[in-house]
């Protein structure tokens, strides 16, 4: 990846080559149908599931869904650490929204390094027959690419 940069005081532009982007791995988003006790009801709920060697800090999560004419409105979440092999859960998703494309865009620091990477959850694709045994969690859930 290149990266052009500006230097007014000196009237040129600088070129940055080889930044490293790291890859994110072992990292996960998933949506789960659970019962909800309170309301009797079943709901989906989506979760961050750490399976890397590594925990995670300081993690940011937004959340979004949207298609070519709807959309929702963009919710933050933050967790001060996720440990190694373990499951947050991010937030509640309605069954109205399960018709738009869900977007979780997180951001974390392993060490001093900073990742990043959006998850998707495409439209009607939060259902339980696509369903799958996920990592760490003892259960079946929808996960995001």
């Amino acid at each position: 990846m290149t990266f052009v940069s500006w230097n007014s005081s000196k009237g040129f532009c600088s070129m940055r080559k080889d930044i490293k982007i790291p890859e994110v791995k072992d990292i996960y988003v998933a949506a789960i149908r659970e019962y909800n006790k309170d309301f009797r009801t079943h709901d989906w709920n989506v979760y961050i599931i750490n399976d890397g060697p590594d925990p995670l800090e300081t993690v940011l999560i937004v959340s979004e869904g949207m298609d070519d004419k709807d959309s929702t409105a963009k919710m933050r979440h933050s967790l001060k650490l996720l440990p190694v092999k373990s499951y947050a859960k991010i937030e509640f998703i309605e069954e109205s929204v399960l018709k738009l494309n869900n977007y979780f865009m997180v951001t974390f620091f392993i060490g001093d390094t900073l990742y990043d990477k959006r998850f998707e959850l495409p439209a009607h694709s939060i259902m339980e027959d696509n369903a799958v045994a996920l990592p760490v969690m003892e259960a079946k859930g929808v996960l995001a690419r």
